[in-house]
């Protein structure tokens, strides 16, 4: 459809539909406007999966690797592959728009949504990126590229003014966003909480005039949810709708700014026109048909992802693949090995269908043949796990789970519902029966049979007054408070606790009931119902995995982080594991010296036994079939494909950029320098580098091929050959960093390229890696400035190792004409 017939439908409107189009029709959709022939339009959270509108465990959704695990892979096809794989997840729950992906940069790992972001770098963040944005939109669903820009942590993300260089914008920040735009097309840009240099970004210039004016986009600004934060100055920028709805400072505020002359009508008209070019796009205008996507399940592709993601970080004595017929004993061990993490908290999560944990898949790959033990050892969590099917009875069904009642505040019924879960989230409703509004107390109750006696745990978590009873007898009876001023996500996913302790008989049974009052004011109602049952205590629990990984010939500890210490949120207090997870490593590699250590977080933590544990593997959080590509990769059915996408500190601090704002400001006064950048120039020596990652064959680079000479705003390509020298096939990440000394302040290399390749023991292959003109580039007074003079070019598996070196002088186009035909080759 041309954008004459788009503009004629918005001049069909009235300017009151017109600016009731601007504004959400609630959380989740869009308003609908037949005189425009537009159906409602919905849009959900990713990037790791598809929402909808619902978010419980009734609402599964596949669990797709998490953006830190894509990007480990160095591959954009697999990141188009796992975006196909969510646009069909997207139109089975019958959802337009997702709501990712997140591009913004890994400038610190203290930040708490880490795990969400692709990289430190912005030439692999874009790479992954584009790739992803162009598979989900390859479906008919729109993608949105967020947060634009400068949101890369979660302290004060609301307000926080990020004081950040022009040139450090353009050449990290904005540089993804931009890649993106240009090449993938993104139907959607989301602006951001915070804002840039003094101005909030639902309102800053750069909406228009670098977004749009520059780059070229065409697409919908969408508002972070409650970004929007005025009528004029948000009206007559380059924000196009404001969500959620059905309240933001638009509605009939904007009806009268535009009437009184304070904005323009045109800068309305626009906006709409966006949204209708949105809606031509997703299929949403006249009944059209959305293309076809492959709705098979999803499951082949998830765990052929998760095993490309996994970083093999240590491998001494090749410790790994296991050689399973030579074993009869594996202890798999830790807090995660038997309730794996797949995902991280706050926005970016979904409930999956099911998850396979570590102990799940190896049990399934390895058979009766190899006998598994396992016990956790540590725990990775204070707060107590939900209440689960296996555990309680629905005293009105008799079916596994609770019985949830909505109750007005003089406790008259209003509605009822059956829950498998006691992790409890309403956003923006009840249910579409229960008017939001008439909720007054929302009544949890389970029957509770103990399998064993001893003590149970049982405790709530949330924010408001609970009461919580067994067999009509108090347990709990107060008012749990957050601290000052947090997150509405913090609220969620750490939330404040308390617990009460009830000793039962194996066999009796007893009615649990939690009560929660609802806070009138609300923007949701969560909080958690937990319940475990009888557990050794904690130094028994580390004894107790000593001597398991003792009687076995190889230990494998799964551990790493909770949603109390990476989600949306908040950020990090510290990179150190929670609680005495390092205590567990150091008792299992001296009871077997035999250990490999999984390490199952969405970001960098501290790892101070290292160097005495033989295998270290990274998992990032991988996604639904994390423990089926665990098994694969451990047992050497798949390779570890994965590089490192961000520098892994060896200590808190230095040279690590704090995420703290001071006075409501956050100063970028790192400049360029984040990542492996910070490392060389404080000459800091970090647990592993950049690009970093072992496979189960070795490599050797022999050589490297690329011009003498190019002209100044030219691309180049490099041709590399390298051998496979292992004894099987296997796959390796070519990259190409650059560097040069002269009078421009630059890192002391920045990643420029890179390409992979696949090869059989002793065969030669070739890799091709272009290199863009930009990597010769720098942003100086208001452009981007092509330099002359020489570069060189280092090529290796990582940041770490670089064995060839090119030498490029890049010239006018005459002085390059001069010399062109000459090469340059270094082995």
């Amino acid at each position: 459809m041309s954008t004459a017939d788009l503009r004629a439908r918005v001049s069909a409107l009235s300017l009151e539909q017109k600016v009731r189009l601007l504004t959400g029709a609630d959380f989740w959709s869009l308003h609908p406007e037949p005189v425009a022939g537009l159906r409602r339009m919905v849009v959900s959270d990713g990037p790791v999966g598809v929402r909808g509108e619902a978010f419980d465990e009734r609402s599964t959704s596949a669990n797709t690797p998490s953006p830190t695990s894509l990007a480990a892979s160095w591959d954009v096809d697999l990141a188009h592959r796992i975006g196909r794989v969510l646009a069909a997840e997207a139109r089975r729950k019958g959802v337009d728009v997702l709501l990712a992906p997140t591009v913004n940069l890994h400038r610190s790992p203290y930040g708490g949504r880490h795990f969400e972001c692709f990289s430190e770098d912005p030439l692999l963040t874009g790479e992954i990126g584009a790739a992803y944005v162009r598979g989900v939109q390859s479906g008919g669903v729109g993608a949105t590229v967020k947060h634009f820009v400068a949101n890369d942590s979660e302290t004060d993300r609301m307000t926080v003014d990020a004081r950040v260089d022009e040139r450090t914008l353009r050449e990290l920040y904005l540089a993804p966003f931009e890649h993106i735009v240009r090449e993938a097309g993104p139907w959607l840009v989301m602006a951001a909480y915070n804002r840039v240099n003094g101005t909030t970004m639902t309102e800053h210039p750069m909406l228009d005039e670098v977004l749009r004016g520059e780059w070229g986009f065409d697409g919908v600004v969408i508002s972070d949810w409650f970004a929007t934060r005025s009528t004029e100055d948000a009206g007559r920028g380059g924000l196009d709708l404001a969500m959620p709805g059905p309240d933001s400072p638009w509605g009939q505020q904007l009806v009268e700014a535009i009437r009184e002359g304070r904005v323009p009508e045109s800068e309305v008209d626009d906006k709409v026109l966006n949204l209708l070019r949105l809606a031509e796009r997703v299929s949403a205008l006249d009944g059209a048909e959305p293309p076809a996507v492959d709705a098979a399940r999803p499951e082949v592709e998830l765990r052929r992802a998760a095993a490309a993601g996994f970083v093999l970080a240590r491998n001494d004595d090749e410790l790994l693949p296991l050689r399973p017929a030579s074993m009869r004993r594996i202890a798999v061990l830790g807090p995660n090995a038997a309730a794996a993490r797949t995902l991280g908290g706050g926005s970016a999560s979904v409930y999956p269908p099911y998850t396979v944990s570590p102990l799940d898949g190896l049990r399934a790959r390895l058979g009766e043949e190899v006998e598994i033990v396992h016990t956790t050892g540590a725990r990775s969590t204070e707060l107590l796990a939900p209440a689960s099917p296996s555990l309680v009875t629905d005293p009105d069904t008799g079916e596994p789970g609770l019985s949830v009642r909505f109750l007005d505040a003089d406790r008259s019924p209003i509605g009822t519902e059956h829950r498998n879960s006691g992790k409890l989230i309403w956003m923006g409703s009840f249910g579409p029966d229960v008017p939001v509004d008439a909720v007054g107390i929302v009544e949890v109750r389970g029957l509770l049979r103990a399998t064993e006696t001893g003590v149970h745990r049982l405790g709530v978590a949330g924010a408001g007054h609970f009461t919580l009873t067994v067999d009509e007898q108090p347990v709990i009876d107060g008012v749990l408070e957050l601290p000052g001023g947090p997150d509405p996500i913090e609220a969620m996913v750490r939330p404040p606790q308390r617990t009460a302790e009830v000793k039962l008989d194996a066999g009796q049974e007893v009615e649990v009931v939690l009560s929660h009052r609802v806070a009138p004011d609300a923007i949701g109602t969560t909080f958690t119902l937990g319940l475990e049952p009888p557990a050794l205590p904690e130094e028994d629990e580390l004894a107790r995995a000593a001597e398991l990984a003792a009687s076995a010939d190889v230990a494998v500890v799964v551990l790493g982080t909770s949603d109390e210490s990476e989600s949306e949120g908040f950020d990090r207090d510290t990179l150190a594991l929670p609680g005495r997870q390092d205590e567990l490593v150091r008792r299992v590699v001296a009871a077997n010296p035999n250990t490999v250590v999984v390490v199952n977080s969405g970001a960098p933590v501290l790892l101070p036994w290292a160097e005495d544990v033989p295998a270290v593997l990274l998992s990032w959080f991988p996604g639904q079939e994390f423990g089926n590509a665990l098994a694969d990769v451990l047992t050497g059915d798949a390779e570890p494909g994965g590089r490192l996408p961000v520098t892994w500190p060896a200590a808190e601090g230095e040279p690590l950029p704090s995420t703290r704002p001071e006075t409501g400001a956050l100063d970028y006064a790192e400049s360029i320098h984040i990542g492996h950048r910070a490392f060389e120039r404080a000459g800091i020596e970090p647990a592993f580098w950049f690009g970093h990652g072992l496979g189960y064959t070795t490599w050797e680079y022999d050589s490297a091929d690329a011009p003498a000479a190019i002209a100044a705003g030219a691309d180049m390509t490099a041709q590399v050959r390298l051998r496979n020298t292992g004894q099987r096939r296997g796959r390796e990440v070519v990259q190409v960093y650059l560097s040069r000394n002269d009078e421009v302040e630059r890192p002391a290399h920045w990643l420029a390229g890179f390409a992979a390749v696949d090869a059989e023991p002793g065969e030669e292959v070739a890799a091709e890696v272009r290199i863009p003109a930009r990597a010769f580039q720098h942003w100086q007074d208001g452009q981007w400035r092509n330099e002359t003079g020489n570069f060189t070019a280092h090529i290796g598996r990582s940041l770490a190792e670089l064995p060839l070196q090119v030498e490029v002088k890049v010239g006018t186009r005459a002085r390059v004409e001069d010399v062109r035909g000459g090469g340059s080759s270094s082995g």
